[in-house]
């Protein structure tokens, strides 16, 4: 059997959308941070401008990536994974604190954020580790390096510290449970993360007693011959002490400006004018869209700066107060329609490898996509992670472009494998 070129079966449908996602974020960039003298799009001074520069340069990238061997991801991933921990562990001596954050490293005028990159490394690492034939992820054991794989980077940049960033990784678990990893562990998560969430808007007591409740509802309505009693007891015993422990962490554990945005989240009373001002501004810049928005580059909200780092984090408040609703649900399902493609790819694919890769891409998208929409909404804490190939920022594009372009290189290769 002949190799055949990869070149021809390349899956443009990805690429169109990547394509379309990049530029309406250039032009909305252009939007979030017009200066005053209403300066070209293309001027490298501004910030549009040099969004442009950080875009033509994904292209060498993109050829890069398309002309490698696909195989070299899988012979060189935990030198990949090597070089991301010490990137991260370099930042303790060499990186530069911005914001109270020692996450970049800064060469000039070019500043780079490692964690960006890693999440890359980190994925491939997974995948290679998940795509051996001999990992079984029922296995307590093999569970625990998967974990440990990704806490690994999670350490550290929660040593920076980057709450945000960190958060991320473990969107990996998704990866996980698509090839083998037991439901119960989403179902724990989720069930901690909504119990935490509960326990600050109600009493504890309150919540231990309806625990309680769905527990013997639970209990009585499995079958008697799988009733364990002592099971039940313990599970019980954890939820009591996980919620009354869950003030404590509140108030001893987590950051002022971390209980600032929950209290923003839940409405507590909090100034609008300090910790809630930029979700605040951030939600009328969206409401003031309506339907249709107020067209281009004719937002009061943004023209007027009320949104800071509205040209990163924020940037969909742009779109939300310019283009609408019409423009907003245009540019999400864009995000959804990427994020299906790739999950339908992923599945088309021969290699455990490139599957589980594909899936990790899709998740580490989603993550981001998910938060940055839901913060600015008030559905989910504010965190500071950027909008992918939307928000402003070198590091970010090139590193999504990256994660992006190696499946989408994974994918075409499929000609060559057996």
């Amino acid at each position: 059997m002949k190799n055949q070129k990869v070149t021809n079966n390349i899956d443009w449908i990805s690429i169109l959308l990547y394509t379309m996602l990049v530029i309406m974020g250039w032009v909305t960039i252009y939007s979030a941070s017009l200066p005053e003298d209403n300066a070209s799009i293309f001027d490298l001074g501004q910030v549009s401008g040099k969004q442009i520069l950080f875009m033509v340069t994904s292209i060498p990238l993109i050829i890069v990536i398309l002309t490698l061997d696909a195989k070299i991801y899988d012979k060189y991933a935990f030198v990949f994974y090597g070089v991301g921990l010490l990137l991260l562990a370099g930042l303790f001596v060499f990186g530069k604190t911005i914001k109270g954050q020692t996450n970049w490293y800064q060469f000039g005028g070019f500043s780079m954020q490692p964690s960006e990159f890693v999440k890359i490394a980190t994925s491939i690492v997974l995948s290679k580790y998940l795509s051996d034939v001999q990992v079984n992820l029922k296995l307590f054991n093999r569970q625990l390096i998967a974990f440990g794989i990704i806490l690994l980077p999670v350490a550290l940049i929660m040593l920076q510290p980057d709450a945000g960033s960190a958060l991320i990784f473990f969107s990996l678990v998704f990866a996980m449970y698509r090839e083998g990893l037991p439901g119960w562990y989403l179902a724990v998560g989720g069930s901690a993360a909504a119990l935490f969430i509960l326990a600050l808007l109600i009493q504890p007591a309150a919540l231990v007693g309806f625990s309680l409740i769905i527990l013997l509802a639970a209990y009585f309505m499995t079958r008697r011959a799988h009733r364990n009693p002592i099971l039940y007891a313990i599970l019980f015993v954890g939820i009591t002490a996980y919620v009354f422990s869950v003030d404590y962490v509140f108030e001893n554990v987590l950051e002022s400006h971390q209980k600032d945005r929950i209290n923003v989240l839940f409405g507590k009373d909090v100034d609008m004018q300090a910790e809630g001002y930029n979700l605040n501004q951030a939600q009328i810049a969206i409401g003031s869209g309506s339907w249709l928005g107020k067209g281009y580059l004719e937002g009061t909200q943004t023209k007027g700066g009320f949104v800071p780092e509205q040209h990163t984090d924020y940037i969909f408040t742009t779109v939300g107060e310019e283009w609408g609703f019409v423009g907003s649900v245009t540019v999400i399902l864009l995000f959804v329609g990427l994020l299906l493609r790739i999950i339908y790819r992923a599945e088309r694919q021969k290699s455990k490898m490139s599957r589980t890769y594909g899936y990790c891409v899709a998740s580490i998208l989603f993550m981001h996509f998910f938060i940055n929409i839901t913060m600015l909404i008030r559905l989910f804490p504010t965190v500071g992670v950027p909008l992918p190939f939307f928000s402003y920022g070198g590091s970010s594009l090139w590193a999504f472009t990256m994660l992006l372009f190696i499946f989408i290189k994974m994918d075409a290769n499929q000609v060559n494998e057996w």
